[in-house]
């Protein structure tokens, strides 16, 4: 475990532009600490790092940074900091070659070597892409593994909130500090996410999120992953981006394959053709990743049978498949507001879902 007096000087590093964990390596191998780097001189340092910006940058910032005023920033933030030299810090993450110097957390990493999957698509899924979302990331974290994501709109939130609801563990990587959640609406969301998972940087505290940030925390999302599940994504999603990486650093990438007519599976559909393997159901990641898929428990049942004619009617009319309310009205010959109050009341016994612009599907507990 890294001391305290030794921390300040790794967050330190952290909050100069231009130095990163090869230039802090360099300096570690010239001065011996941190901490001597930091107090080195002008013309010791630019005799150890030969690029002028950083040490400009660094100078300027020694200058007028308090090093104590930012560890106690971090604990009114109930941030941790952890070093890369910090038993505490993921050994996965270490295994790709630009891992970050320092990676600051809010909530509980999970134990080491717990299985971890990314899970990442586009801001605008598809009704189909919303509910693949949510059945994987289920599916998944039910099997005792950790979803990975980047707390974006879109498939990045659903697969966030889908592990929630179903008892399980999440990261959420972001591309800002941990006191800055972006977007703010899913500000609720990180709240739930620390609760039982992390908030996961390495930003220090104050960097506000920027265009250039978020291709670079991909890499700690797939770093921090077993594999990659792209769910839905156009030809030029950032979700690629996290793809590409996750070859880069040796882990699997999973893709859901969808409609060759669908904007947002050209990429997912590009992925397949290049050599990501095809899923269908969370066995297929279990099985390529080596880990046990875990017998489904004997839960109580929650649901009653249907209890009326109305709920037998719709419950026909239901499958894995999306249906619009207005197309069970007129398969079910039963009017609106029957058909709406039945399908709230089936959605609170567990049979049916509602996956969102008045679609519907069979629950998987009532398949």
């Amino acid at each position: 475990m890294t001391s305290t007096e030794a921390l300040k000087y790794w967050v330190g590093f952290s909050l100069v532009p231009g130095i990163g964990r090869i230039r802090i390596s360099q300096l570690i191998d010239r001065f011996g600490s941190l901490e001597d780097a930091w107090k080195a001189s002008e013309n010791e340092l630019r005799l150890a790092v030969s690029d002028s910006r950083s040490i400009d940058a660094l100078l300027l910032l020694r200058s007028k940074l308090s090093l104590k005023a930012e560890m106690e920033k971090l604990e009114r933030h109930k941030v941790e900091a952890i070093p890369c030299e910090d038993p505490c810090y993921p050994s996965r993450l270490k295994e790709i070659h630009d891992y970050p110097p320092v990676l600051y957390v809010r909530g509980n990493l999970p134990p080491e070597g717990h299985p971890c999957v990314a899970i990442v698509g586009t801001r605008r899924p598809t009704v189909y892409g919303r509910q693949i979302a949510e059945e994987m990331a289920a599916d998944l974290a039910r099997n005792d593994t950790t979803i990975v994501s980047g707390l974006a709109r879109g498939i990045d939130s659903i697969a966030h909130r889908s592990a929630l609801e179903c008892g399980g563990k999440t990261i959420a990587v972001l591309a800002s500090g941990l006191d800055i959640v972006y977007p703010a609406e899913n500000l609720k969301l990180a709240q739930h996410i620390m609760e039982s998972g992390a908030l996961v940087s390495e930003y220090p505290l104050g960097v506000r999120p920027r265009a250039e940030n978020f291709p670079l925390r991909n890499r700690i999302m797939s770093g921090l992953s077993l594999g990659v599940l792209v769910v839905e994504a156009g030809e030029r999603s950032g979700a690629l981006i996290t793809a590409f990486q996750a070859l880069e650093q040796n882990r699997e990438v999973f893709a859901i394959p969808g409609s060759i007519l669908s904007p947002t599976s050209k990429g997912t559909n590009r992925l397949i053709q290049e050599g990501a393997k095809l899923v269908c159901q969370c066995a297929d990641i279990l099985e390529e990743l080596n880990l046990s898929i875990v017998a489904p428990k004997q839960l109580e049942i929650k649901e009653a049978p249907p209890a009326t004619e109305a709920e037998s009617a719709i419950l026909r009319q239901l499958s894995p498949e999306p249906s619009h309310i207005d197309e069970i009205c007129r398969r079910s010959g039963l009017a609106m507001p029957q058909v709406s109050s039945t399908l709230a009341m089936l959605e609170l016994k567990g049979m049916a879902k509602q996956i969102g612009n008045m679609n519907y599907v069979l629950s998987q507990q009532a398949r």
